[in-house]
């Protein structure tokens, strides 16, 4: 029991240290919101839960409102918003009680007659609450959205500057600014968008509020004599990998306080993007689009209250805790299941066990993280939870069946007609939890293909479930037979959609490559299947032999 006990502190070990690395706080020279030097001004919006400004008929409560502008001016002095609709023309009055400026947005399409009606709205609620409302933005990314002519949009800004007595502007991001220069002679500041995670070339969130200031210096030399306002930039805590551009809590902290920073010495007003995380988007956007706030959706706290450590899994105890027990029942399940057999395994064997134990392991505590940030959605839900259930059982039945000595089953063993289907239970678990896992991997695999701008990479999850299953298959596949033709279509899927992601992707997105990865170690597992199921706890003299070979540490 040496060789097995050994592996066994191994794996906790490895365990824990992973946790330990992951968990790794940060410390930043400023801190990304401090109550004690007050935002310049925050993009705020209203919505909760359900609630989203599609439905025309939505109006937010001014309740709801006050109690967000409450906690707003606790760390900034001023709000900006996008739209009048939906119970936003409230916000210049409450906006007044609470303490705080507003630059108020005008959300203008297509819809020509509707935009004259929210323009007028607009000019009044200026007019009529003049110490609060300190600029009127007519616009936002109309040009980007391609729903306006130039012509018609200074058209527009023209009408509203002449009607009100406090600076016009129109804000988008700053690629269209450099397009489309004529606007800036209608308004009497340029606001610009910066997005770097966002951009066609993203920088890595160490580099990208360097990126930030240095386009923001090009559009002050483009437009002489206007003010440069940052009207959006931020970072996202959560989502998808894009390139060298990685969501987290600490790389959200990092930019928001370098940027501020910046604009301290600097002297630049920035408008930070955005005060609460918005689920409505994520609808639109994917995960990503969902978690740019500095305050969580849910409990409206602050991400990063003065004084707490940042890090990426604030949980992280709980985390390496159910990694550590998934570890240890792994390796339970293993010296309950090999009391039963005739011979002692190898070496080859209990690392094999070592190995899915270590992975699911470090990963249990991530797939679960992504599992509450990403999922969306009943479908959604329904999903990633049927995920994390197939990498949760794969290590634990993948070890009964290599310690009991039985290969994985073929598709047609578990589907098949009923005198060729397996006729023991744990087989036909451990058939079933491949097949489910093979056919998320195909789904995610052809959604990535398909619609990958806003799809996440389901490499945690992925790697827990299919790891056991390809040393379970290397250590117990038939020798000969003819591949089944189910697990060959499966596997060129897998094969063709990982060769297309990973360049599609580009060779810096690491979550990308390590999914792609995954999806070619499932499509070689599924390689392995043969047609004609070996007997039920087979022990012949080839497979003597082959854990004689692997006791001495040769793999076949």
């Amino acid at each position: 029991m040496r060789t097995p006990l050994a592996l066994f502190f191994v794996s906790i070990g490895l365990i824990a240290a992973a946790w330990w690395w992951l968990a790794s706080p940060v410390t930043l020279v400023r801190a990304p919101i401090d109550p004690e030097a007050k935002l310049e001004c925050v993009s705020y919006a209203p919505f909760r839960g359900e609630q989203t400004p599609h439905n025309p008929r939505l109006i937010v409560s001014p309740e709801q409102i006050a109690e967000d502008l409450g906690e707003l001016a606790k760390i900034s002095k001023c709000i900006r918003t996008y739209s009048i609709d939906n119970g936003l023309d409230k916000v210049p009055e409450l906006a007044s009680k609470a303490g705080l400026k507003v630059l108020l947005g005008v959300w203008i399409g297509r819809d020509r007659a509707k935009n004259v009606l929210l323009i007028n709205s607009a000019v009044a609620l200026a007019n009529d609450h003049p110490g609060v409302v300190t600029s009127v933005i007519v616009g936002s990314e109309v040009l980007l959205r391609g729903e306006m002519t130039v012509s018609d949009l200074r058209e527009f800004i023209r009408s509203a500057r002449s009607r009100v007595h406090v600076p016009v502007t129109y804000a988008d991001v700053w690629e269209f600014w450099l397009r489309y220069r004529e606007v800036a002679a209608d308004v009497d500041f340029v606001t610009v968008h910066f997005l770097p995670y966002w951009e066609d070339v993203p920088p890595r969130a160490e580099d990208a509020a360097a990126h930030v200031d240095e386009v923001r210096k090009q559009l002050t030399v483009a437009f002489p004599g206007k003010e440069i306002l940052i009207g959006e930039t931020g970072w996202p805590s959560q989502g998808r990998m894009r390139e060298v551009a990685v969501a987290s809590r600490i790389n959200q902290a990092r930019f928001i306080a370098e940027i501020l920073e910046r604009a301290r010495t600097e002297k630049f007003r920035v408008n930070l993007f955005e005060a609460y995380d918005e689920p409505w988007k994520r609808r639109w956007e994917g995960t990503v689009g969902g978690y740019w706030g500095v305050f969580n959706a849910g409990d409206r706290r602050l991400k990063y209250p003065a004084g707490v450590a940042i890090g990426n899994y604030p949980l992280w105890k709980w985390q390496m805790a159910g990694g550590l027990a998934l570890g240890i029942l792994v390796f339970a399940v293993a010296g309950l299941t090999v009391k039963r057999r005739r011979s002692s395994p190898g070496l080859a064997p209990w690392m094999a066990v070592a190995i899915s134990a270590t992975t699911s392991g470090v990963l249990l505590g991530v797939s679960i993280d992504k599992l509450l940030y990403e999922s969306f959605g009943f479908d959604g839900w329904l999903r990633q939870c049927a995920l994390l259930a197939a990498a949760i059982a794969a290590p634990l039945l993948s070890t009964e069946a290599l310690m009991s000595e039985r290969p994985v089953p073929a598709f047609l063993d578990i589907l098949g007609p009923a005198e060729r289907r397996t006729q023991t239970f744990m087989t036909t678990l451990l058939g079933v939890t491949l097949i489910a896992i093979t056919l998320t991997s195909v789904e995610t695999a052809l959604g990535l293909v398909f619609d990958g701008r806003w799809r996440d990479f389901p490499f945690a999850a992925l790697t827990m479930a299919v790891v056991p299953f390809a040393t379970l298959s290397r250590l117990t596949h038939p020798r000969s037979g003819t591949r089944p033709i189910a697990e060959v279509v499966f596997a060129g899927l897998l094969a063709l959609a990982a060769v297309y992601i990973g360049f599609n992707e580009g060779f810096a997105n690491w979550q990308s490559l390590w999914t792609c990865a995954i999806y070619l170690l499932l499509g070689f597992t599924l390689l392995q299947a043969r047609e004609g199921k070996l007997s039920e706890g087979q022990s012949s003299e080839l497979q003597s032999e082959r854990w004689s070979n692997e006791a001495s540490g040769q793999l076949h």
